[in-house]
């Protein structure tokens, strides 16, 4: 895949702030699209299927799941980053976190308030995490490796994802319309917050195309 050439700040700091509050603030999207109970995005539905099975936490299975994904960089010849090992510590922990907080809603105004919800606040987390510029998250390292050995982008994701969707869903992760309007929705609205979180100064050139 071409890295595109991103805006990020100068400032370290700055650039940490966007960061974690980019982990944070995904962890808490996929929070809230578990308990909309409407459907998950497919890495969710795997996350979801494997807690089902084990009795773990979905925060729990989203870390380790990361970490297990990260090992296969290895072969790949990928080099995590900062927000790479990080990703894997900070998005089920804050999704954990935030699930513990929130119960599913009964009604169904607010569980379509929760998709929604939860899909805007994965785009803008999403924003924000790739202008830091500290590395892709595992899954979308994952996606550049296998582009390094001749799979398109757009094929290694597809079958991935229908992969994962399909296991998870054997698992009893949960598919539904959300999980449609997630696949329709989350390109254009991260599209916006891209363009509304783009900071000025030096270039960075962050892969992939969200943290998960």
């Amino acid at each position: 895949m071409t890295e595109l050439s991103l805006p990020r700040p100068r400032s370290l700091p700055l650039r940490l702030i966007r960061l974690y509050t980019g982990l944070a603030l995904y962890g808490a999207g996929i929070a809230l699209l578990v308990r909309s109970g409407l459907g998950l995005d497919p890495w969710e539905v795997f996350h979801q299927g494997m807690s089902v099975r084990t009795g773990w936490s979905i925060g729990l299975c989203i870390n380790l799941v990361g970490a297990l994904v990260l090992l296969l960089w290895i072969p790949l010849r990928q080099r995590p980053g900062l927000g790479t090992i990080s990703n894997v510590l900070v998005v089920g922990t804050s999704a954990d976190g935030v699930m513990a907080l929130v119960p599913a809603p009964a009604a169904w105004p607010v569980q379509w308030a929760f998709l929604l919800g939860g899909i805007v606040a994965i785009a803008a987390a999403s924003g924000l995490y790739i202008h830091a510029g500290f590395g892709p998250g595992p899954r979308d390292g994952l996606m550049t490796g296998l582009n390094r050995l001749g799979l398109s982008i757009r094929l290694a994701r597809t079958v991935v994802e229908i992969t994962v969707l399909a296991v998870g869903w054997l698992l009893g992760g949960t598919v539904g319309i959300g999980t449609v309007v997630f696949a329709l929705t989350i390109g254009p609205v991260t599209q916006v917050f891209m363009k509304l979180w783009a900071p000025t100064g030096d270039t960075a050139r962050p892969s992939g195309t969200k943290p998960a």
